[in-house]
């Protein structure tokens, strides 16, 4: 089963699905931001791995997220920090896109996501904001059909035995993990930005993920 769940979502494996659809995502980025490679780029609640094994290469990327990182990379500096509420010397800082994958459904709550979209808005006057599709048959985190339209204790009992699941919580940390994870509708990225274009991912013609960008 493990080599089933990296065939399918492992980043590091080339021939995964996940591989293929992150390669044709950045193939879009490009295509919406063809002077990338002169762009300063704030990245909330990404990882200094996702822009190493990026294909593009932007002038700069400021990382920000809750977990501590490092960077050996000159032009990528990771900041420990909120992504609703960034490090004030993220915020004086200057930029000239936002940019976030698969963060927004993890903030916690609506509030929450004002927040962080009203620090999308303020950064920069370009972003690309991408989140899993709520309706999307497949649950993206544990691979598990349907699992987002369980009641949260059939969900943290689920993920516990799943064998796609890519470690075993025990039963109070799977039902923490799965509170932490609010997979968000079309209707819900418009109202957080109302003046964005949304793109859509599919997958066998169902839409997968969500994009707002501007």
């Amino acid at each position: 089963m493990k080599q089933l769940r990296h065939l399918i979502a492992d980043p590091e494996e080339r021939q995964s699905i996940g591989t293929s659809l992150r390669k044709k995502r950045w193939e879009v980025f490009q295509r919406r931001f063809p002077d990338v490679e002169k762009m300063r780029i704030l990245d909330l609640g990404g990882t200094v791995k996702h822009w190493e094994i990026s294909p593009l290469r932007p002038k700069s990327v400021v990382v920000v997220n809750l977990l501590p990182e490092s960077s050996d990379i000159h032009w990528i500096t990771a900041v420990q920090g909120d992504a609703c509420d960034p490090p004030a010397h993220v915020r004086d800082a200057e930029f000239d896109l936002v940019y976030s994958n698969s963060l927004i459904e993890h903030v916690g709550g609506h509030a929450r996501r004002c927040d962080f979209a009203s620090v999308v808005h303020a950064m920069a006057s370009r972003h690309w904001v991408q989140t899993p599709y709520r309706y999307f048959p497949i649950e993206p985190h544990w691979l598990f059909p349907g699992l987002q339209f369980l009641p949260q204790r059939a969900r943290a009992w689920a993920i516990q035995r799943w064998p796609l699941s890519s470690f075993r919580p025990n039963s109070e940390l799977a039902l923490r993990h799965v509170l932490e994870v609010e997979l968000l509708s079309q209707t819900e990225m418009k109202y957080y930005f109302p003046r964005s274009e949304l793109l859509k991912e599919r997958v066998l013609g169902l839409t997968k993920s969500i994009i707002a960008v501007a």
